[in-house]
């Protein structure tokens, strides 16, 4: 009787809705359709690497950890929150995205090479590969320069940028005026 059909027919990334703390990065994959997701977690039909890409960088982190929601202390990611509110790089070039696909790649190629591991394994802090730890170091960078920097120092500085550019992203849209209620006669 109540029913609603949001799986896609083709391969999608799969977000947790909940994710631990201690992580460097929120585990992220690609699923299949025959992968049916369960509603501890959400989907983006139809992305590229490149979306992959900077959802797994250190940037789209920074703004996760400052923006999101926690389930005791465990982070809880939010599409209308975290995710559409996250302020992508401005017009990257076409080789700034083949940078980053490339990484994401790479990332992913990295986690190839423990096949008996699962995301919670590799993205446990105490034990993540190095390979994996150096795959997503260079994602971080084609992401940082996608953005038109070269390193951040930390967090505060990546999350004060990009405040910066979600100030600068929503000072384009128009104002919107609200009606008065007129009082009853």
């Amino acid at each position: 009787m109540f029913g609603e059909n949001r799986q896609p027919a083709n391969p999608y990334l799969l977000l947790p809705k909940v994710s631990s703390e201690n992580r460097l990065y929120m585990p992220v994959g690609y699923s299949g359709p025959e992968v049916i997701a369960s509603g501890s977690s959400l989907i983006i039909p139809d992305a590229t690497h490149y979306h992959l890409g900077v959802l797994q960088s250190a940037m789209h982190m920074a703004w996760m950890r400052y923006t999101c929601g926690r389930l005791e202390s465990r982070y809880q990611y939010s599409v209308s929150v975290v995710y559409n509110n996250f302020p992508w790089p401005d017009q990257p070039t076409g080789a700034q995205r083949e940078k980053i696909e490339a990484a994401a790649q790479a990332v992913l190629d990295a986690r190839a090479q423990f096949p008996d591991a699962t995301l919670a394994d590799l993205y446990d802090p105490l034990t993540m590969p190095p390979a994996l730890v150096k795959a997503h170091q260079k994602l971080d960078a084609a992401v940082d320069a996608a953005y038109g920097k070269k390193s951040f120092k930390n967090d505060a500085e990546r999350v004060a940028f990009l405040f910066e550019l979600y100030q600068k992203y929503t000072s384009l849209l128009p104002a919107t005026v609200t009606k008065r209620m007129r009082k009853p006669s």
